[in-house]
């Protein structure tokens, strides 16, 4: 019966100092190993092996590449209060894993503290448009202060970016406004532009067309000058002087222009006297008009007798 509980406790006993004995490490981690609360060694992946009761597991480091995220609040050169996002990526340097254990036993606050040094050394020197524009000078200062600082203690700065720069709300409603006012202003100078370009566009034009319709009201007249020169010289020839074929040219257009108006079936043109004498006048003019055709016929007549018969 006491065979029977001992081979079971002997089992228990041969598992538990089995896994006491034997141990694995992960892929990119290192373990570090104690005697007697001392360090002896650092073991790294793979299955690993330790004496029971005599050696311990002190602690895992992993290899792998880690980010901390630091938001500092700072004032800039021109009194304006921002938040910037420092994101530093470090490593524990392989060979170094005993300083990295050890030696700091917060690295995030250590990383941390460093980087609100740098950013609050480096950003009140500047003016908030050059925080923005000189971002990367800001994570290149925090890179090469936290390099030389945790070198010491094992760690390698692999980078460090200015993921964010947060002014206050107020700043950026006012920066807001200044830029839709530069826009503005912009827009205003090439509508103005444009409106100045059509007025001097349409102010061409109107010339153009003032010196076409003169140059046409100039030709129009010397044909009409040349076309009462030639009807003088034919009137001329059948022994009408030029006083008296101007007043027939003169009577000729006037019955010409009541002619055309009176083709128009649609027109509401009235030609009425401006004055009282005017009725008279015109009455008289067409009479004499009338008897100076007369006249005129009469000598062409007496000019052409061989035509009459």
């Amino acid at each position: 019966m006491s065979n029977f509980f001992l081979y079971p406790l002997l089992i228990i006993v041969g598992l538990l100092f089995f896994i006491s004995l034997v141990f694995i490490v992960k892929q990119q981690t290192a373990v570090l190993i104690e005697t007697f609360g001392k360090f002896t060694s650092v073991r790294h992946s793979g299955i690993q092996f330790k004496i029971p009761f005599i050696q311990r597991i002190a602690g895992r480091v992993s290899l792998k590449i880690q980010q901390l995220d630091v938001i500092v609040e700072t004032k800039t050169l021109d009194d304006v209060f921002v938040k910037l996002k420092v994101s530093v990526q470090y490593v524990v340097i392989r060979e170094k894993v005993y300083e990295a254990f050890y030696k700091l036993e917060y690295p995030h606050d250590q990383i941390t503290s460093y980087v609100f040094d740098v950013v609050r050394a480096e950003v009140p020197k500047m003016k908030l448009d050059d925080v923005f524009v000189k971002k990367d000078d800001i994570a290149i200062a925090v890179k090469s202060e936290l390099q030389d600082a945790m070198l010491e203690y094992g760690y390698d700065i692999i980078k460090t970016l200015v993921t964010d720069i947060d002014p206050d709300a107020q700043v950026k409603e006012a920066m807001n406004r200044i830029n839709a006012s530069e826009r503005e202003k912009i827009a205003a100078q090439f509508e103005g532009d444009a409106a100045r370009i059509l007025i001097v566009e349409k102010a061409k034009a109107e010339a153009e067309s003032k010196r076409l319709q003169g140059q046409g009201i100039a030709d129009q007249r010397r044909e009409i000058a040349r076309g009462l020169e030639e009807s003088v010289e034919v009137l001329n020839k059948v022994g009408i002087n030029s006083q008296e074929a101007s007043a027939l040219i003169v009577v000729t257009q006037h019955y010409d222009t009541l002619q055309s108006i009176g083709e128009e079936t649609n027109t509401n043109l009235i030609l009425l006297p401006n004055s009282p004498q005017a009725g008279s006048d015109m009455l008289n003019n067409m009479v004499a008009s009338f008897t100076a055709s007369n006249m005129i016929g009469e000598q062409m007549k007496k000019t052409n007798p061989k035509k009459d018969s």
